[in-house]
């Protein structure tokens, strides 16, 4: 299961580049900010990282400005006290495993999940200046630690040998295990290693959460919501893994795995979280929560069109991975269930026997986008998508949020959903500072 960028450049239905451009690492589609500097675990060896701290730690970077520096400046200092406690248990352990983790960890993303956290606290009430704020910039950069788990334990899943600009988890620890001259087999030593390394991501993002200590009455209301996404977010791993294995997905089920791979982990959830954290009253929370709830399943709706007819120029991948892969993507569902409506059994041979097939010519997959644009499912999900983009930007204008918070708010929704259709109206315009952010 992988979440792309979300750069919206769909391509005619009519044939993709002979050679297309080379897929940008792990899958992922071209990140226009410019990359972390590399992880050097040198300067991480200090005992005592606090020492490294402004007076005002992370709050001094102004989230409401930049969130991705704030929650940056969390993630530096807790990784560093992690990995003193892992040195001091195993510097080979600290090498190979923790190293792995930090050095991804640094290596890229935009915080898009901290991002929601942030502003559905501010939009719940939540100010800088409140005693709370430090806490949840730490509640928010825990999110970022159980993406990692998630970007690990995907790149495994799916065989992919890379991820942002460097070799995926599984594939740099079998080289390591070569390079040693190590005993057995080293492809079986990296996909076990990189399974542990996604279970640390996964302790050290509840590590995180637990250092937070925003109040009590804070930490109740937002506990349940973090246990609910963590376990949503693998069933979501696990409903498209067997989505692939079933081969014939549903359009109610594809929806379903829609939701749990973004609808909810990546928008939702995080929105509900800052909102739980802020004490939000019901009707806000329930704006948000709706918000979220549309635009993470027109995202993953957008991104599902990508895999097919996106252009590789633009979307630093290869189009036609997820039908290679067999993904259970709504636009096959559909395509797979018009065909069968409609009575054109040839079309959904093809269909079947395109999906999950790895050898798929492009010659083929041209086939394949044709039958999907003749039957209709492309401009069905086109539809969804733009229904879903006018319902999250309606209700965040429900939630009648004010001045910064309701702005931002709007900008991180144009930058993964796009622009709305001309059909829906946009108060005040789109905002300034909106751009097509990645998930991963």
């Amino acid at each position: 299961m992988r979440h792309q960028a979300t750069d919206l450049a769909l391509a005619p239905a009519s044939p993709a580049p002979a050679h297309p451009v080379s897929a940008a690492p792990g899958g992922e589609r071209a990140v226009r900010a410019a990359p972390r500097p590399p992880y050097r675990p040198d300067e991480a060896r200090t005992e005592h990282p606090a020492s490294h701290r402004t007076d005002r730690g992370p709050l001094s970077r102004n989230p409401d400005r930049d969130i991705t520096a704030a929650v940056d400046a969390v993630l530096a200092e807790h990784l560093t006290l992690r990995r003193a406690e892992a040195r001091r248990i195993s510097d080979r352990f600290t090498a190979d495993v923790a190293d792995c983790l930090i050095d991804l960890v640094r290596r890229g993303g935009k915080r898009l999940r901290p991002a929601f956290l942030w502003w559905g606290w501010r939009a719940g009430g939540g100010t800088p200046e409140h005693a709370d704020a430090e806490a949840v910039l730490h509640a928010a950069a825990a999110l970022e630690l159980i993406q990692a788990c998630a970007l690990v334990h995907d790149d495994l899943m799916d065989d992919s040998p890379l991820r942002r600009g460097a070799p995926a988890a599984h594939v740099a620890l079998a080289r390591r295990h070569r390079a040693r001259g190590l005993r057995g087999d080293a492809d079986v030593f990296g996909a076990s290693a990189a399974l542990l390394t996604g279970d640390l991501a996964l302790v050290w993002a509840e590590d995180l959460w637990d250092a937070a200590s925003p109040c009590e009455e804070a930490r109740r209301r937002a506990r349940p919501v973090w246990r609910a996404m963590r376990t949503e977010m693998v069933a979501g791993q696990y409903l498209d893994l067997y989505g692939q294995a079933v081969g014939s997905p549903s359009p109610s089920s594809s929806l379903r795995i829609a939701r749990l791979k973004s609808g909810l982990y990546t928008v939702e959830r995080p929105l509900h979280l800052g909102a739980a954290l802020a004490g939000a009253d019901a009707h806000t929370t329930s704006a948000l929560r709706r918000a979220g709830r549309c635009a993470g399943v027109a995202f993953q709706l957008r991104d599902d069109l990508l895999g097919v007819f996106g252009d590789p120029a633009r979307t630093g991948k290869p189009a036609g991975d997820d039908v290679r892969q067999g993904k259970p993507t709504h636009l096959m569902a559909l395509g797979l269930r018009l065909a069968r409506v409609r009575g054109r059994p040839a079309d959904r041979e093809l269909l079947e026997r395109a999906l999950g097939d790895p050898a798929l010519t492009e010659g083929e997959l041209d086939r394949v986008r044709a039958v999907l644009t003749e039957l209709g499912a492309r401009e069905a999900v086109e539809r969804r998508v733009g229904g879903l983009t006018g319902e999250a930007l309606a209700a965040l204008e429900e939630a009648a949020l004010d001045g910064i918070p309701a702005r931002k708010l709007s900008a991180l929704l144009y930058a993964v959903l796009g622009e709305p259709g001309a059909g829906h109206h946009r108060p005040g315009g789109a905002p300034r500072d909106a751009a097509v952010l990645p998930t991963r």
